[in-house]
């Protein structure tokens, strides 16, 4: 009996199983009819000798297996369409917004087949649902701590008991506060561009080490501030094809990510490389350096390993690196431990054999 089990097929066609289905009601109604017919002769109750009819005999035998091949294929129906049935009942709870509910299998190939593509699209589903409710609730929280300081600081100034000294000071924090206002709109701009866009259109052929050079230069009020030493070591002459504002919001993030978490008096390396058709793009800190439970979360949205907020920042920055290097068909890698700084390494494909 096993030797069976293991040569029949675990799972068989939609097409095979409804011939099944039709071949095996019409045999189970001509045998049951058959049956019954030979018990109501063996009763009395119908005779097929002497004067009796046969084309009598022949329409009850007809009428019985129409009769039994309704009952027994109604029955049979109920049991070969569940799997539908239950693929109709879950899918009007997802509708609902019930996530959890998961589809049985069945012994019908693409019966299985699509129940597991169902169960598939609602895990896919409750994660982008966990996304969204995690996105939604970060950016209000992030959203409102700005605003609720921009209007208590301006409430003190409207009672007008503060004197010049605090007024400026307060003046001062709701400006810095309405920065990162502006910086937070931009960054979800941004993000949501980026999200939206499937290829870059718009690439150009330009010098690489020029722009990671300007960005340098364009933070220079921040890195000095902090009187770290920036270790740069270009190589020359390296030309990439592609979207250069993109490409230039990578290295700002990244330069401003390093600032930001770096002590004063810290040293910042910039490295850039050409590796066969590839440019590789190291940067280098000597900051507090991230955990193993951080760095799983370092690319989320929204997500700040600096759990009590003292430093600025909306945990979108990364987020918009990753997007961005993945758009453009290049890889980004982290590599840190704590108390030993940070190391973020970008590779992306020069693109030229690309060009026209």
């Amino acid at each position: 009996m096993k030797k069976i089990k293991k040569r029949l097929p675990p799972k068989i066609s939609l097409a095979v199983s409804l011939v099944a289905l039709v071949f095996g009601v019409m045999l189970v109604s001509i045998l049951s009819a058959g049956l019954i017919a030979y018990l109501l002769i063996k009763l009395g109750i119908m005779d097929l000798g002497g004067n009796a009819s046969p084309s009598r005999a022949i329409s009850i035998m007809i009428y019985i297996s129409i009769f039994l091949g309704v009952v027994i294929a109604t029955l049979l129906s109920r049991r070969s369409v569940k799997p539908i049935r239950d693929m109709m009942k879950a899918t009007e709870k997802v509708s609902q917004g019930d996530f959890s509910v998961v589809v049985n299998g069945s012994f019908v190939f693409e019966l299985d087949a699509l129940a597991g593509s169902f169960n598939k699209m609602v895990q896919e589903l409750k994660g982008i649902e966990t996304l969204r409710s995690d996105f939604v609730r970060n950016f209000s929280h992030e959203f409102k701590t700005p605003i609720t300081s921009i209007r208590g600081f301006a409430k003190l100034l409207q009672a007008g008991e503060a004197d010049d000294e605090e007024k400026q000071e307060y003046l001062n924090i709701i400006v810095q506060e309405s920065e990162r206002l502006v910086h937070l709109s931009t960054n979800v701009l941004n993000l949501s561009k980026i999200e939206s866009t499937e290829i870059i259109s718009e690439k150009t052929i330009y010098s690489l080490d020029e722009q990671i050079r300007l960005a340098i230069v364009m933070l220079e009020p921040k890195w000095s501030g902090k009187n770290l030493h920036v270790d740069i070591q270009l190589e020359d002459g390296i030309e990439i094809l592609g979207d250069k504002n993109l490409i230039h919001q990578i290295w700002i993030n990244l330069l401003d990510n390093a600032i930001k978490y770096t002590d004063a008096g810290g040293v910042i390396k910039v490295r850039l490389c050409r590796s066969g058709q590839k440019a590789v793009f190291r940067l280098e800190d000597d900051g507090c350096g991230m955990n193993e439970e951080i760095l799983l979360h370092i690319f989320d949205k929204f997500f700040q390993g600096d759990t009590s907020h003292t430093l600025a920042g909306n945990g979108l920055g990364l987020t918009l690196v990753k997007k961005i290097t993945e758009l453009c068909e290049g890889t980004i890698e982290v590599q840190s431990e704590p108390g030993k700084g940070s190391n973020f390494i970008v590779v992306l494909p020069l693109g030229l054999n690309a060009r026209i």
